[in-house]
């Protein structure tokens, strides 16, 4: 069997560099009923373009039609067509290459070098659940699901603020969000000192509310980064409060000290650190602006704060038919009382207060969730229909695609059954499968993926009647969902939800 990672981009790049020189022309087809003739397309008016009358020389069909190099997929024939120039893979080589080393595709591609450590702020987490908004649950998914997937492919992360309120963790875990709870306060003290001599002149101030220790002008840093940076031309002066340096000196004692390294020297200089540590900034759009003043504020009161902060802005989340004063453990408790009728309809009677199903309701109710609110792209808004039902048989929700998952394991478990009877036999090694028996596509998004699995499931009878001539297929088909297995729980990893095994 032939070795190497073979690649979408790397396909696409080199497709491009055959056709000579100017701007990409290929594309990935995706629609199934384009995909029973073709895998890649170079459109006819993007060809017009390149070639003036569209008419691709003879000797770069035969360049792009024996194409190879590493990553890049083999190729079964290039022709043109009305549409434009279409190439098919030889599907069989692309199956047994990608089938037979699933889980080298599944694995994150490690880093060519280590890249800043990431140190992600979200500070919708400083609140108890009870006042937690929904514009702000978003917010801590993103960060968490962020998190996940940054150190997926082994970036080193750390994660602000640690929760203080006492149920935040409970929830947090309700919710399968891996959150680290508060140790000690860190010290303000150098940061006040600074503060105190950067506050505006004491007879501006006036009579300050305790807490209060006076104002900080902002407006030369906000020049002086402009608005290219996307900070509020608005942004002014800054009330600095006692809290607002506790919620600094977090920040600072997160960027300086990462856990594993040495104590910092004395005489290093003052911005030695400051380009090692990235700062991401995950807010709802109601804290954005608040956000920048903590940004602008830290920079100004510590010469070795992170050169690079970022805000990543989630936007808002209306509620379809209702006012958006919905709290997230108000939104929990309706999509989980949902899970649960939908249970009893589908299996007519009331499981909720089974222990055996108590987990996976738990599961569905958070997949349900993690699957809305992270669907759209984070500064989009968000609309919830939550009077609609949950249900299997959505195509769009992550219910679905946790049906899938269990449908994937009960497939497994009836395989190993049988073999166990000896209705089959065991599952021979990969090298020896017929690859050339799978001729559908696949794909990469969760989703989609099981919109896909299901139906094909649907369509193909996997664990036919134990006739050895059928063995072959049977085996090709079970590795091509072994795959979409390995797929699916490597994507629900990234959301924190563990895969099921019935629903």
């Amino acid at each position: 069997m032939a070795t190497g990672r073979l690649g979408v981009g790397e396909t696409l790049g080199a497709l491009n560099t055959a056709l000579g020189p100017g701007d990409p022309v290929w594309f990935k087809e995706t629609r199934a009923r384009h995909l029973r003739a073709r895998d890649f397309l170079a459109p006819r008016p993007a060809l017009q373009a390149r070639f003036g009358d569209g008419q691709v020389p003879e000797r770069v069909i035969r360049a792009v039609a024996g194409l190879q190099g590493p990553g890049v997929a083999p190729v079964l024939r290039c022709a043109p067509t009305p549409s434009g120039l279409a190439l098919q893979l030889q599907r069989p080589a692309v199956f047994e290459r990608v089938l037979g080393a699933v889980a080298a595709y599944v694995a994150p591609a490690a880093p060519a070098a280590p890249g800043p450590r990431v140190l992600l702020h979200c500070p919708a987490l400083r609140s108890a659940p009870g006042a937690l908004r929904l514009s702000q649950l978003r917010a801590v998914l993103v960060a968490d699901h962020l998190a996940r997937t940054l150190r997926a492919h082994g970036e080193s992360v750390r994660l602000v603020p640690a929760v203080r309120d006492p149920h935040m963790p409970t929830f947090l875990q309700q919710l399968r969000v891996d959150w680290p709870a508060a140790s000690e306060r860190a010290a303000t003290e150098a940061l006040r000192n600074r503060a105190l001599a950067e506050l505006s002149p004491a007879q501006e101030r006036g009579a300050l509310p305790l807490g209060v220790l006076g104002t900080v002008c902002l407006k030369e840093l906000v020049q002086e980064r402009g608005r290219a940076a996307g900070y509020d031309p608005n942004l002014d002066k800054c009330l600095v409060t006692e809290d607002l340096l506790s919620v600094l000196a977090e920040l600072q004692e997160a960027a300086r000290c990462w856990p594993g390294d040495s104590p910092p020297s004395l005489a290093a200089a003052p911005d030695a650190n400051a380009d090692r540590c990235m700062v991401v900034h995950v807010v709802s759009c109601e804290e954005e602006f608040q956000q920048q003043k903590v940004d602008l504020l830290w920079r100004k009161l510590d010469d070795q704060a992170p050169l690079t902060q970022k805000h990543l802005v989630c936007g808002p989340v209306k509620v379809a038919g209702a006012p958006g004063t919905l709290t997230a453990p108000e939104y929990y408790e309706l999509r989980h009382a949902q899970v649960c009728k939908a249970s009893a309809v589908k299996h007519g009677r009331d499981l909720a207060q089974d222990p055996a199903w108590t987990e996976v309701f738990s599961v569905l109710s958070v997949a349900t969730i993690k699957f809305e609110m992270l669907s759209t792209a984070p500064h989009g808004q968000l609309l919830l229909a939550l009077a609609d039902s949950i249900s299997t048989k959505g195509t769009k929700s992550g219910t679905f695609v946790m049906y899938n998952c269990a449908r994937l394991a009960t497939l497994f478990e009836g395989y190993r059954h049988s073999m166990e009877q000896g209705l089959y036999p065991t599952f021979p090694p990969v090298s020896s499968l017929d690859f050339s028996l799978l001729q559908d596509e696949m794909c990469k998004f969760l989703v989609q993926l099981s919109m896909d699995f299901s139906s094909y499931y649907n369509r193909i009878h996997i664990l036919g009647a134990p006739r050895p001539h059928l063995f072959g297929q049977m085996f090709a088909r079970l590795q091509l969902l072994r795959a979409v297995r390995e797929v699916l729980h490597t994507g629900l990893a990234t959301l924190g939800l563990p895969p099921l095994d019935h629903i």
